[in-house]
């Protein structure tokens, strides 16, 4: 009889383990949040910040493009695509976010995943920005 009892500790165990992973609360226990192992708060904060500057070199992208010589920047086009692709899952949780709808926590992880290479693609515009 020991061992059944053992054995049912072990799946409830089993089955909290598997509930917080899905739920994300056992995270911070695996290193933390995003590539570098962020606290919460540090990655919330980071993303926004990758946000913004991926908002701001497609503004800055769309201000040059509307002037006569659009067709010199070819190579600046390609990066701000590649940036869209890059950074889709970050807008489209923000713009979820924004209208009040649930992000989910697969969309979240994706956010978590891409986040570095959306702020690396973002970061590739700047130098094609220059005059």
């Amino acid at each position: 009889m020991m061992n059944m009892e053992r054995l049912v500790i072990l799946r409830r165990l089993i089955l909290l383990a598997i509930a917080s992973l899905i739920s994300g609360c056992a995270v911070p226990f695996f290193g933390g949040y995003g590539a570098n192992g962020q606290s919460l708060e540090e990655f919330e904060q980071h993303v926004e910040e990758v946000f913004r500057l991926q908002n701001r070199m497609t503004s800055e992208v769309m201000m040059l493009l509307e002037s006569e010589e659009a067709r010199k920047y070819q190579a600046l086009m390609q990066a701000e695509q590649h940036m869209q692709q890059i950074c889709a899952d970050l807008n489209e949780y923000v713009s979820r976010d924004m209208d009040g709808l649930s992000t989910g926590l697969l969309l979240r992880r994706r956010v978590e995943k891409s986040a570095i290479d959306c702020e690396k693609a973002a970061l590739m515009i700047k130098p094609l920005l220059a005059p």
